[in-house]
């Protein structure tokens, strides 16, 4: 199975220091749901990991969570793709959770769940946390450019082999030609 790990905020669509609270501030990044289309059509199954301590400083529920994420499947449909999970971590950033990036744990839960090795999977996001997560699972990090992404990139240490492209679109180009 050909898997791709997508971050969201920042990556997939547009971030805000204020948090997305809710369907209505969701709004994909140019280019990012024809990216999603066009991994899933070329074999891709395609899942997004999140961090999420919103649901934690009570700024959203899971319930508003939950009607962001079936938006964005709804937006990814409209363009031929498809989002196969949704994984997050509702905990606060202070928090010891083992799922929150740039811990591993909510990459190796989608391992587990998907049976897949990791070592042939990508994992893309705007932040190091997201590379970070992505390394210390044994995944490939990609980080876009999207988001905090050159914010990322000029500060350096980002983990050994990980690709950069200017957004989702690129690199789903480079992936599916």
């Amino acid at each position: 199975m050909k898997l791709v790990i997508l971050d969201r905020d920042g990556t997939i669509n547009h971030d805000s220091e204020h948090f997305i609270k809710s369907v209505e501030e969701w709004r994909p990044i140019r280019g990012a749901m024809e990216a999603i289309a066009r991994l899933t059509q070329a074999g891709y199954r395609i899942v997004v990991a999140t961090n999420q301590s919103g649901i934690a400083r009570g700024l959203l529920t899971t319930r508003t969570l939950f009607d962001i994420h079936d938006a964005l499947q709804r937006a990814a449909a409209q363009a031929g793709g498809r989002i196969d999970a949704f994984f997050f971590c509702p905990h606060a950033a202070d928090s010891a959770c083992p799922c929150r990036k740039p811990q591993p744990g909510m990459l190796l839960e989608v391992a587990r769940r998907f049976n897949i090795a990791l070592a042939d999977t990508y994992m893309v996001g705007d932040s190091l946390r997201d590379v970070q997560a992505a390394s210390a699972a044994g995944a490939r990090p990609v980080l876009v450019l999207s988001g905090k992404g050159h914010k990322t990139q000029t500060e350096g240490n980002l983990p050994p082999g990980t690709q950069v492209f200017p957004d989702l679109a690129a690199f789903a180009e480079h992936l599916a030609p």
